[in-house]
């Protein structure tokens, strides 16, 4: 399996966690603990790059 390392942006606010994948455009969840949102986007990204894989489309402008 090829692995793929993608900045993450977390923020605290009043309801919880808010994190986001500002190389992959849509790619963000939301947790109620630091834990919580890191997993999510983990989760997120997974899916989000599994997603674009599976519909043919080229990750190797993501890695430059």
């Amino acid at each position: 399996m090829q692995k793929y390392n993608f900045s993450v942006v977390i923020e605290k606010d009043s309801d919880g966690y808010y994190a986001m994948c500002p190389d992959l455009q849509g790619c963000y969840t939301q947790g109620d603990t630091y834990e919580e949102v890191l997993a999510n986007i983990r989760d997120a990204i997974r899916l989000h790059v599994a997603d674009r894989i599976s519909n043919g489309e080229l990750l190797i402008n993501l890695l430059n």
